[in-house]
């Protein structure tokens, strides 16, 4: 990509391998067309979409042994798209969605990259409104709530983009503001669970994938 440094490598998810293509290191930034600063992303914060996360890691392997068969499912801030590539790689109905205006590129790329077939993509601010986005049985996430007002934002926006029976699941490092979201998830009808875990490439720190269900017999 012009004005990028970028690198592939390959990541095992479950018994599979995946090429992804990202930038090369999270110091780079190039916006010659003002799309940062229309998007609200600052200098500093443009890189992240672009490298591959431990939460994201851990996403991908729960999603590789997840059933999911007849699930309508949404990834929100799908990055380079790896949990979608393997939803992709097990027939799932799997939208992509992030905010960032390289993402749907790069998104495409590695879907190309490990021969699947293109992944529906929407450009979905959590402020919204998004009205073609639609409603989701699944929506997954990881490593979002990283800012004080993520947990209101993301919280509206499942509220709108969520069926009535409907699950969520985050993979989530250790953030301060689960609690505050988990708060508004229960004012929004869900029961949660969590499994703690060691995230590969993060050391020792111990993170979380949580599980919200809403309308479930």
């Amino acid at each position: 990509m012009p004005g990028y440094l970028v690198e592939t490598a390959t990541y095992r998810i479950g018994a599979v391998d995946y090429q992804i293509r990202s930038l090369s290191d999270r110091q780079q930034y190039w916006d010659p067309d003002g799309r940062a600063e229309r998007a609200g992303i600052s200098s500093a914060a443009w890189p992240i979409f672009g490298v591959i996360w431990p939460a994201g890691i851990a996403l991908a392997q729960e999603m590789s042994r997840f059933t999911c068969a007849g699930m309508k499912i949404l990834e929100v801030g799908c990055g380079l798209g790896l949990c979608c590539l393997v939803l992709q790689g097990r027939g799932a109905d799997i939208t992509a969605s992030d905010y960032h205006p390289l993402a749907e590129e790069f998104l495409r790329f590695n879907t190309d990259l490990n021969g699947l077939a293109p992944i529906k993509f929407y450009n979905a601010p959590w402020a919204g409104p998004n009205p073609d986005l639609g409603r989701f049985d699944l929506i997954v996430g990881s490593d979002l709530l990283y800012e004080r007002s993520h947990p209101a934002l993301l919280t509206n926006f499942l509220a709108c983009h969520t069926e009535p029976t409907a699950q969520v699941i985050l993979a989530d490092p250790g953030r301060g503001h689960c609690g505050q979201f988990s708060t508004k998830m229960a004012a929004e009808g869900y029961q949660r669970s969590e499994q703690r875990l060691n995230f590969a490439g993060s050391g020792t720190r111990r993170g979380r994938i949580m599980t919200f269900a809403r309308g479930q017999s």
